[in-house]
């Protein structure tokens, strides 16, 4: 156990699914894996291992932001062991021609600050995906009859930020959709030496204001969490 995860020793796969909300972690668990038990209730942060496919996947909330996901992270590679992880999140869609409930796998990650800056202070690091569960999810969801975005997203440490004239910058610079968690995520995986991918939907878009309700972002993402778990095990 950790000061966060409240899991036994053993409990936790080596492939990790990691949406923002605990809530959806439990709903993931519970319609794509078996034999799934309650690994992690630690401060209302679900976290659930089961089977998929015969394979061990524990899918473990990250809470809403960099650094919430980062302590997540880091115990579930430091101390559990974990080697893939795949952040599965809703995002909000920064490009005219991307729409509600499209597929971004996220390339690379931009941000203005992450909680791994403080250690990388005299560098600008740029966070990456693995390519080989990047190379993965592009063929899963092609197979699947689907046309992902693949390229740069922008983790943002704010919700309600109030920066147009740094969205009109990213947008001119082809960032395809903004979230709050990936930069750290890559930044985690690259110290540890573990393999990590942003699959993420679209529930917003910003250039209409259009968004799914809170319902949807919780229940009608099954096409990323397949995605996710047959990229997992393709690319291994």
């Amino acid at each position: 156990m950790t000061i966060h995860i409240g899991a036994e020793p053993g409990d936790i796969a080596e492939t990790v699914l990691m949406p923002g909300d605990p809530l959806r972690a439990k709903w993931a668990a519970e319609a794509f894996l078996d034999n799934v038990r309650c690994i992690n209730q630690v401060r209302g942060m679900l976290g659930y291992t089961g089977t998929w496919n015969g394979h061990p996947v524990t899918i473990h909330g990250s809470g809403m932001g960099m650094p919430s996901l980062s302590i997540y992270a880091n115990e579930l590679i430091r101390d559990y062991g974990a080697k893939t992880l795949i952040r599965v999140g809703s995002c909000g869609a920064m490009q005219p021609h991307i729409h509600l409930r499209d597929l971004i796998l996220a390339m690379s990650a931009s941000s203005v600050t992450t909680p791994s800056s403080t250690i990388l202070r005299d560098l600008t690091f740029a966070p990456t995906a693995d390519f080989s569960l990047l190379e993965a999810a592009a063929t899963v969801a092609r197979a699947r009859g689907l046309a992902p975005h693949v390229g740069g997203i922008y983790s943002s440490d704010t919700f309600y930020d109030e920066r147009p004239d740094l969205d009109e910058q990213m947008v001119r610079h082809g960032i395809l959709a903004v979230e709050m968690e990936a930069a750290e995520l890559y930044t985690l995986a690259a110290r540890y030496g573990c393999r990590a991918l942003a699959i993420l939907t679209v529930s917003d878009h910003l250039p209409s204001g259009d968004r799914l309700s809170s319902k949807d972002r919780e229940q009608s993402f099954s096409d990323m969490i397949e995605i996710a778990l047959q990229t997992a095990f393709a690319s291994a």
